[in-house]
């Protein structure tokens, strides 16, 4: 079909406030908003002021009420356990209300704070929908932080509750989250009045007295008794949650989400964006502890009607490579979003695809991409591996949904490799030099958004109005700083190249670091790679390449790297002074899938540097050290 989004774009740009007021039109609101934006209020202004909502009731009740009772609602599927669990729209919605009366019956009432410390299982989304009934602010931590990080959390956000389970499930290894949160409880200044924890059969804890309740027993309870909590109205602008942008240090940064916004924002992109229509299976492989899993596992797919998929597992190693199409397979996925990384660990394990002929994969559609670059290379592979669209796009935590897309919904654009799509309907999009001023088409700058930003995004950081302003909105006036790097091609494409801090400078020349990962990535014995930008005394900076080979290459390691510079240096040119390679057997990534370049870079430099929290294996850090050093590198 052809593509609607210019018309949509446009409609959107000649009159926003209508736009997004015939947007509001899907959402329930117990009283309609007297403005659709009101820029004297907040920082930058607000969205339907006035209104009165509840996300729980447009995610839950409404479906019940309107006919998907026995609707699919949520699918579990653990890879760990090797169990599945299925919710209907009314099961769902009464394991919430017997959950909410818990909380209630605790004190936990509206505008109170409540952490969830959870693993992949159901219990974390309805924890989540629980506190959204209550009119409560639920923040999520993820599950096996570390107890520091757990800690200033627990300080910034002043929790009256933690919800949280006795342990969570690694390839290989058992979690126990209670000694963290013990710890986090006792390094905190704020202590909460309760603990509600859940037992997993896989590794039970002991309950401290007086603080702890079982979960499960406490809910049983409750459905027993015949518990009824009604969804509390809540102020549009009132805090849905606050979530904690992964890799602080110090004092965390609260991304708070309002409630009104947020659901017409995420109700408009399940269709119109993702093309998922009600009643269809929707598949966010990330964590409920990221923004993905809030915005795309729990709230977007069930505001539209969808049913959602949680999954607990790896894509690769829980057990094989060929994981994510099973799990398409048996429960009849129409579209997956997941990060880069994911496919790329796939590619590197099953180069040739083959686990893919082994399942069922009519019902699958789309693949959508986002989290990290998605390198062409891994999205040409997935394309002949599926042979289905594969669409990146880009956002941010702040943002909360899109900033660009190719919009399958609307009828899809021609794909560009290497670009997440075009601005939706909210963003207008600038690319400035350092001064402010904006650069000519195709060349790199810095990314900004004009203010006002879309419904969904941050309104401000929690309690942190003029960190808000600090940190996104004083370098760049009237706009919002992505401090990403990139730029607008002539059709209104948006390549985002790298962080600004991942632009180097080699002898004068800015480059991009993505550009250079680009060009490994295309070496057919690469799995995964990362650039970084090391000290020169003569240049500056000089990249310093690393790669990761697929399972099965057999070939002479440094014969691989001579190729891969060559590649490099044929690509961008002798100007990147691109002569380093080295190769290793893993890259450190966040437990979300975001390769720890920093780090790379700090241990390359031999500056000092900490364990990052977010980390999934730390033992990782050591095999760079010493294939680095075997290079007589940072040494």
């Amino acid at each position: 079909m052809a593509s609607r989004y210019h018309e949509v774009y446009a409609a959107w740009k000649s009159d926003p406030e209508a736009f997004w007021a015939e947007a509001a039109g899907a959402i329930d609101w117990f009283r309609p908003f007297d403005k659709v934006f009101e820029p004297k209020d907040g920082v930058y202004g607000r969205w339907f002021p006035g209104a009165l909502c509840n996300t729980c009731h447009n995610a839950v009740d409404r479906h019940v009420e309107a006919g998907r009772a026995d609707q699919l609602a949520l699918i579990h599927d653990s890879a760990m356990t090797g169990t599945v669990r299925r919710f209907t729209f009314a099961e769902l919605r009464r394991e919430v209300v017997a959950l909410a009366s818990v909380l209630r019956n605790q004190g936990v009432a509206k505008g109170d704070r409540v952490i969830i410390y959870m693993p992949m299982v159901p219990e974390a989304a309805i924890a989540m929908l629980a506190c959204a009934r209550l009119g409560a602010v639920h923040s999520v931590v993820f599950g096996g932080f570390a107890a520091r990080e757990l800690a200033t959390r627990i300080d910034d956000a002043r929790p009256k509750l933690i919800v949280s389970a006795s342990c969570g499930l690694e390839p290989g290894r058992t979690v126990a989250y209670k000694p963290l949160l013990d710890g986090a409880i006792e390094l905190a200044r704020h202590k909460p009045d309760r603990c509600l924890i859940l037992q997993r059969e896989q590794l039970r804890c002991d309950l401290t007295p007086d603080r702890d309740i079982d979960y499960a027993d406490a809910v049983a309870r409750e459905k027993a008794a015949g518990a009824n909590v009604d969804c509390v109205p809540v102020a549009a602008t009132d805090p849905l949650y606050v979530l904690y942008t992964s890799g602080t240090t110090g004092q965390p940064k609260g991304v708070v989400r309002d409630n009104g916004g947020h659901m017409v924002m995420l109700h408009w992109s399940m269709e119109n964006e993702f093309g998922v229509k009600p009643g269809e299976v929707f598949w966010a492989a990330s964590d409920v502890g990221w923004v993905v899993g809030h915005s795309y596992i729990v709230y977007a797919p069930l505001l539209a009607g969808c049913t959602t998929m949680m999954f607990e597992g790896k894509p690769v190693g829980t057990p094989d490579a060929g994981t994510f199409w099973r799990v398409i397979s048996d429960h009849g996925v129409a579209a997956l979003f997941t990060a880069p990384t994911a496919f790329r660990a796939i590619k590197g394990q099953d180069p040739k695809a083959e686990f893919v002929a082994k399942y069922d994969l009519s019902k699958f559609r789309t693949l959508f991409l986002a989290g990290e670059r998605a390198d062409p290379e891994t999205v040409k592979w997935a394309e002949r591996a599926l042979g289905v669209p594969v669409i990146d796009h880009w956002w941010q935590t702040e943002t909360g949904a899109p900033i660009t897309h190719n919009p399958v919904g609307l009828g899809m654009l021609p794909v560009k490799y290497g670009s997440p799509g075009v601005p939706m309907p909210g963003y207008d999009i600038r690319v400035l030099d350092d001064a402010g001023h904006e650069v000519p088409r195709g060349t790199l700058g810095n990314v900004v958004l004009k203010l006002p930003l879309p419904p969904g995004c941050l309104p401000t950081l929690w309690n942190a109005d003029s960190r808000f302003r600090q940190a996104y909105l004083e370098e760049f006036p009237g706009c919002y700083k992505t401090a990403d790097a990139g730029i607008l091609d002539a059709d209104g494409y948006l390549f985002v190249m790298a962080r600004t801090d991942d632009i180097i400078n080699v002898a004068g020349h800015r480059l991009s670091t993505g550009a250079m990962e680009e060009v490994l990535a295309e070496h057919p014995d690469v799995a995964e790679c990362a650039v970084v930008g090391v000290a020169d005394p003569m240049k500056g900076q000089v990249p310093l390449g690393f790669v990761v080979l697929n399972a099965g290459v057999s070939r002479d390691g440094t014969e691989i790297e001579q190729e891969a510079i060559g590649l490099v240096r044929d690509r961008i040119g002798p100007v990147a002074a691109f002569r380093t390679v080295v190769t290793i057997k893993r890259l450190p990534k966040t437990r979300s899938g975001k390769i720890l370049r920093g780090t790379m870079q700090k241990i390359a430099d031999k500056e000092e540097w900490k364990l990052p929290a977010t980390i999934d294996d730390p033992a990782i850090l050591d095999e760079i050290i010493a294939a680095l050093k075997a290079r007589g590198i940072g040494i």
